[in-house]
């Protein structure tokens, strides 16, 4: 137990040092907030109204888009409050809740796209087993058991961490709430919650990373003994989307977690951590409908039928 007051709240600092660049960024950000919103509720609007799209991949593709409107809109608003109040207060309860909430769902998002490389390496190297192997059942089974690791995983961590009590520095050098800050912050022994969280990193970020790259070693493989030119860029087509989402994302976390402390910049941290919590949730639902076919087909009908009702 270390001796010091009792805190009740936290401080965010957010992004010091930007003095009058708070307006521009609060507007950027908030339209980013926007677009994200836009493009993934697209997204599940199409899939979900759109016959064509009801296979697994899509199904998949949905679970990720509603994943990322959730995954951003933990973050953003406080992000947002950071620019245009001069003290961003968060009650420790709140602060606890948003972690939570930002490490489940970014767990559950290494696992969703763990699930859609096993999806990709059916269809592209077992395409006539593929209808009987990735069943609805089975498509079912394996997103809700992401979820639930996801969920499993962060909650138990979770309440070993609100039984904490907290006196320490209570200023967050983010502009969400970390779980190192927070653990720096408490007045006990923390060394279990950070093993905990340690075992918990090595699971799920090298864990899902090392079975998506045997995926796409069975994937390439198969891709290149393809006779045809155009029958390797069709079999490579279905899953590039899927590949630059995963390139994306874990570039971005193993440049963090993966340089030497020693030439570790925290300020390089909080710009990365924008790339994955801001512009990665943006990007996705460009990638996925960019070079898709099915996907543009599918906005082209909509867009059609909304100005033949707009005529009527």
């Amino acid at each position: 137990m270390r001796n010091g007051t009792a805190i009740t709240e936290f401080i965010l600092l957010g992004f010091p040092g930007i003095q009058g660049l708070q307006t521009p960024l609060f507007i950027m950000i908030f339209l980013i907030y926007i677009l994200t919103l836009a493009g993934n509720g697209l997204i599940l609007a199409i899939v979900w109204a759109e016959p064509r799209l009801q296979s697994p991949m899509y199904f998949f593709l949905c679970n990720l888009s509603f994943l990322e409107i959730w995954y951003t809109t933990t973050v953003i608003p406080k992000l947002l409050e950071t620019f245009v109040v001069v003290r961003t207060v968060i009650c420790i309860p709140c602060c606890l809740l948003q972690a939570f909430f930002h490490f489940f769902l970014g767990t559950t998002e290494f696992l969703i796209l763990t699930v859609m490389s096993f999806d990709r390496y059916l269809a592209i190297c077992k395409p006539l087993r593929y209808p009987t192997i990735m069943t609805s059942n089975l498509c079912l089974q394996l997103a809700l058991s992401s979820w639930v690791v996801g969920f499993t995983i962060v909650f138990c961590q979770t309440m070993l961490l609100i039984q904490l009590p907290f006196c320490g520095n209570n200023v967050i050098n983010h502009f969400y709430c970390d779980v190192g800050p927070i653990l720096k912050a408490a007045c006990a022994d923390t060394s279990i919650l950070e093993l905990l969280g340690v075992l918990a990193t090595v699971l799920v970020i090298p864990g899902s990373l090392l079975f998506t790259m045997i995926s796409y070693v069975y994937i390439l493989s198969t891709i290149l003994r393809i006779p045809s030119a155009t029958g390797r860029q069709k079999a490579f087509s279905t899953c590039a989307s899927h590949l630059t989402v995963v390139s994306l994302l874990y570039g971005a976390v193993l440049f963090m977690y993966l340089r030497p402390t020693a030439h570790s910049s925290f300020k390089i941290n909080k710009v990365v951590s924008v790339l994955n919590t801001i512009l990665t949730p943006l990007l996705n639902p460009f990638i996925y409908t960019i070079r898709n076919k099915e996907v543009k087909g599918a906005l082209r009908k909509a867009m059609t039928s909304l100005k033949t009702g707009h005529a009527k």
